[in-house]
């Protein structure tokens, strides 16, 4: 996957515990309160870090995705221009009416609430995967699947984290999160005709999927699955299909995530701890 090192900021959803769970999205207002957050478990994750032994165990703990990408170069704006786009797609996802936001971040989703296509809730779904929209966006040209994040106050998102064992499940060659692809081949089987009838409509749009957190693992294995089905879309080019994983677990085997690093972009949150301390 294309990692993209950037700034995102979060907020906090009361739909599930106060000031537990923060998402990605572009609130650049609440910067002052994820800082102070940011740096209170930072502290703590030090000092805790700090009474473990020097070993296996301890250099296990003190590892991060960090180390990683802590050499990797900074994104250019040309190349983030794209990203904050689908950013207020997965956010729009939490709003119970689009006609009446409550978290709409500064300058409102950019969003025509007549343009959405389909919105499926918990229920909807029977908990084979979050909630996620389907908007024709025609002021981009772009057909936009967006999926949200981890309810911590929902079980079956944590029955859809939980359901992989190491070499449990292959996929194209290499090896992908079980409960993430089942979830992906969900969404896949109750909307890939929808999504053919809008591209038949709509020829020139881009396909776009985008997800945060647990919905970013859900769309970069749908992604893959969409590629792996091209003919059930009407056989829709591989150049055409791009997808944004925002902060996504980590759902493929590194052959898996080169093979598709032309279309999956994972967007990260690349920032130095002692910047907060």
């Amino acid at each position: 996957m294309v990692e993209l090192g950037c700034i995102l900021f979060e907020r906090c959803d009361p739909s599930t515990f106060p000031a537990a769970l923060f998402y990605w999205a572009i609130w650049p207002f609440q910067f002052s309160a994820v800082k102070l957050i940011t740096t209170l478990n930072f502290r703590l994750i030090d000092q805790f870090l700090a009474q473990i032994p020097v070993g296996g165990a301890g250099k296990r703990c003190r590892y991060t995705a960090g180390h990683e990408s802590e050499n990797w170069e900074l994104v250019s704006a040309e190349e983030f221009q794209l990203v904050p786009r689908p950013c207020r797609c997965i956010l729009a996802v939490y709003e119970d009416a689009l006609r009446n936001p409550i978290w709409a971040p500064l300058g409102g989703y950019h969003m025509n609430p007549d343009w959405v296509i389909l919105r499926k809730d918990y229920q909807e779904t029977h908990g084979q995967s979050t909630a996620y929209m389907i908007y024709l966006d025609h002021e981009n040209a772009d057909i936009v699947v967006a999926i949200r994040g981890l309810h911590l106050g929902n079980q079956s998102d944590y029955a859809v984290l939980f359901d992989n064992k190491l070499g449990q499940t292959m996929f194209d060659g290499g090896y992908v999160h079980n409960g993430l692809l089942n979830a992906a081949r969900w969404v896949f089987d109750a909307e890939h005709e929808v999504f053919k009838n809008l591209l038949e409509r709509n020829p020139t749009y881009t396909p776009t999927f985008a997800g945060h957190s647990l919905g970013a693992g859900v769309v970069a294995l749908l992604t893959m699955v969409v590629l792996q089905n091209q003919d059930l879309l009407g056989n829709v080019e591989r150049k055409r299909i791009r997808c944004y994983a925002i902060a996504p677990a980590r759902c493929t085997s590194l052959n898996l995530a080169i093979r598709y690093a032309d279309v999956v972009n994972s967007v990260v949150l690349q920032v130095a701890t002692q910047a907060f301390l």
